[in-house]
């Protein structure tokens, strides 16, 4: 992995693997023949992908030791922006939009360590610790507000229905964690177009509009930046800007999601 270019000095080393996965046989003839199935068929046995990603920088064994004694959930973030320069690489070259992109949440485990080369090369390791999720208690406060379980009932039987501008504020948000900040401008500069014309039009729109003033001061500065985006060049500092608006843009609508379910 090279930040700028074939050019720029390497930063990452990606190994992906897969473990445990079936045997793949031919299919005869142009089409599969649908087989039967037993009432209750035994689960089919699934791969399993192994993802490592490693500092193309050597270390000391000292500095390796002190790293990983005082390493804790924030240290996945940046192998997960790499993994996501990967998945989005992957999903333009093949034209796929079906390749979901990474999550942390998405892992069934996440391990930190060091090893000499051979050994992280094949994902092994000399010493190695296992995280606890980096966002349990930001998902868990996010629960506590929104009440999935009545939401997705709620939306499933037709008694609330969902706001495009939520979609999308979901798809900044995951751009802006990954520090996608061209896309995320722009994805956020949609969603509050979008919220903009939605909230208003809600049944619950007299209890947000404090909320959406708010957004309407923040569009500005996002359309300028979805500009500077459209150039092909976004600065850094860019991040906080889009960070606040997002949260303000979430917090309102978690603000109609509780409304509505008064």
């Amino acid at each position: 992995m090279r930040p700028d270019g074939a050019d720029g000095a390497a930063t990452h080393v990606i190994v992906v693997a897969t473990l445990g996965s079936a045997e793949r046989r031919l299919l005869r003839g142009r089409r599969a023949k649908p087989r039967e199935a037993a009432p209750e068929p035994s689960p089919a046995p699934v791969a399993t992908g192994r993802v490592t990603v490693i500092d193309a920088q050597p270390s000391e064994l000292a500095a390796a030791e002190r790293w990983l004694s005082g390493a804790g959930p924030e240290v996945a973030a940046p192998a997960l922006v790499e993994l996501g320069r990967l998945v989005r690489a992957h999903r333009i070259s093949s034209a796929d939009p079906g390749v979901p992109l990474p999550h942390q949440s998405q892992a069934l485990v996440v391990r930190v360590g060091y090893g000499a080369g051979e050994e992280v090369a094949h994902g092994r390791w000399s010493e190695a610790r296992e995280l606890p999720p980096a966002d349990a208690e930001r998902t868990r406060r996010r629960s506590h507000a929104l009440r999935p379980q009545e939401r997705i009932a709620a939306l499933l039987s037709g008694r609330s229905h969902a706001l495009a501008c939520e979609e999308l504020a979901l798809r900044a948000r995951h751009d802006l964690d990954h520090a996608q900040l061209r896309e995320a401008a722009l994805q956020l500069r949609t969603a509050l177009d979008a919220a903009l014309a939605e909230l208003p039009r809600t049944p619950q729109a007299a209890e947000l509009t404090e909320r959406v003033e708010e957004l309407r001061r923040l569009h500005g500065p996002v359309v300028a930046l979805a500009d500077d985006a459209l150039g092909g060049v976004i600065p850094p500092e860019a991040a906080q800007t889009l960070e606040e608006t997002l949260r303000r843009l979430e917090a309102a609508l978690r603000a109609r999601t509780v409304a509505e379910g008064r």
